[in-house]
């Protein structure tokens, strides 16, 4: 297998691709006080995120992977030297403007640095808020590819849409002349998954096509014909919703696993069974599954939150390495921003999916991605490792000088 050493610049801002997600749960709030300025005093940090909503389980993830890291990162002290870490906990509740009067709220009482949400939407908002106010915001696992580049205060501690995009394209060996076909709704959801592999696997030399399938239907016969009779080399599938399971089933049917590998995103845990029988034949790009790395760091986060009576997740990495950032920041610049900024830019360091690096260039995490396939075993789907995709293969574009 031959991954794709670079991808080509493409203006993706897809709508979550099966892996993006939205933040939930965590700590009861707490209230923020008082000054974020260097060694004299505490350093205070805001976790803004979904603590309920829709997405609470992303954030269930995120939370328990961010107090492993600030465990593993602070040596179990909760400090950074001498420095303390006052870290709040505030719940946007899947809102953006709720997250953006908690985050105005955090700067006027002088945090410094803000973090958190998997919610593309409020990401952005937060964006703003960093650039506008000049604090250091890291964003969690939203996915949307906007976060990146957008402002030199903005980090992230989770991955984008381009990996997720590139990362399906390594299923085959040379994109050059290969037919992709999406495979999806015909709604925002599948028609900015379209865009995205146009933009990512088409700069690469992908002849792109697609069916696109009306929300109302509930026959997926017809359309499953359409796939096989194209006859691509590859299939990305983007599908969200009740009929996942007899949309998978009709592709089973028409034989659609024997035209072309067909790949889609592994997402949390609780879906591992939304597949059904298809469950085995799929080919799945994924972010992370407990046990996907194998280091000594992933070992200590599933460790750490096991103890906590929680088990590691899609997005627990993302709460971990944003608390490995978060010390490393104020390891480095203590209270002062652009000092802080300096410090996570370029910074490369050992996470739990094995070296994790912050492109200085645009703030891109570069990190390792996977492919996986699901197993059975007696009545639980079970996620083995096919490949690591290494993160240089499958990174976001550079930006243009």
């Amino acid at each position: 297998m031959k991954a794709p050493q670079k991808i080509l610049a493409a203006a993706v801002l897809a709508a979550g691709l099966t892996l993006t997600a939205c933040a939930p749960t965590g700590d009861a709030d707490a209230a923020g006080g008082g000054g974020g300025e260097a060694a004299a005093g505490p350093v205070n940090v805001g976790i803004v995120y979904s603590k309920t909503g829709p997405l609470a389980a992303y954030g269930d993830a995120y939370y328990e992977g961010l107090q492993a890291g600030l465990e593993h990162a602070t040596g179990g002290t909760g400090k950074v030297g001498d420095t303390e870490l006052n870290i709040t906990y505030h719940d946007d509740g899947g809102d953006p403007d709720k997250a953006v009067t908690v985050a105005k709220e955090l700067i006027g009482k002088e945090y410094k640095i803000l973090a958190g949400t998997a919610s593309s939407g409020i990401a952005l908002k937060l964006v703003e808020q960093a650039e506008q106010n000049k604090v250091l915001y890291i964003s969690g696992p939203a996915a949307t590819d906007a976060v990146t580049g957008a402002s030199k205060y903005t980090f992230r501690s989770g991955r984008q849409s381009v990996q997720d995009v590139a990362t399906a394209g390594t299923f085959v060996e040379d994109l050059e002349g290969k037919k992709v076909l999406v495979f999806a709704q015909d709604n925002a959801f599948g028609q900015g998954n379209l865009a995205a592999v146009e933009g990512v696997l088409g700069a690469q030399g992908a002849e792109v096509s697609s069916v696109l399938v009306p929300e109302d239907v509930t026959e997926f016969t017809p359309f499953a014909r359409q796939l096989v009779d194209a006859e691509p080399d590859l299939v990305f599938a983007a599908w969200a919703g009740a009929t996942s399971g007899a949309m998978w089933q009709a592709l089973t049917q028409q034989g659609a696993f024997d035209a072309a590998p067909i790949v889609t995103g592994l997402g949390d845990v609780a879906t591992y069974g939304a597949f059904g029988d298809a469950g085995t034949e799929i080919s799945f790009l994924n972010h992370y599954f407990p046990g996907a790395a194998g280091n000594d760091v992933e070992k200590a986060m599933i460790e750490t939150v096991e103890a906590a009576g929680k088990e590691a997740d899609l997005f627990t990495p993302d709460g971990f390495m944003a608390g490995q950032m978060i010390v490393q920041a104020v390891k480095e610049g203590q209270g002062d921003v652009e000092k802080m900024v300096a410090a996570l830019e370029g910074y490369s360091f050992e996470g739990p999916k094995g070296t994790a690096t912050v492109r200085a260039s645009d703030h891109a995490l570069i990190q390792d991605m996977y492919q996986v396939k699901l197993t059975k075993d007696g009545s639980e789907w079970v996620p083995e490792l096919v490949a690591t995709i290494p993160g240089e293969d499958v990174a976001p574009p550079e930006p243009a000088e």
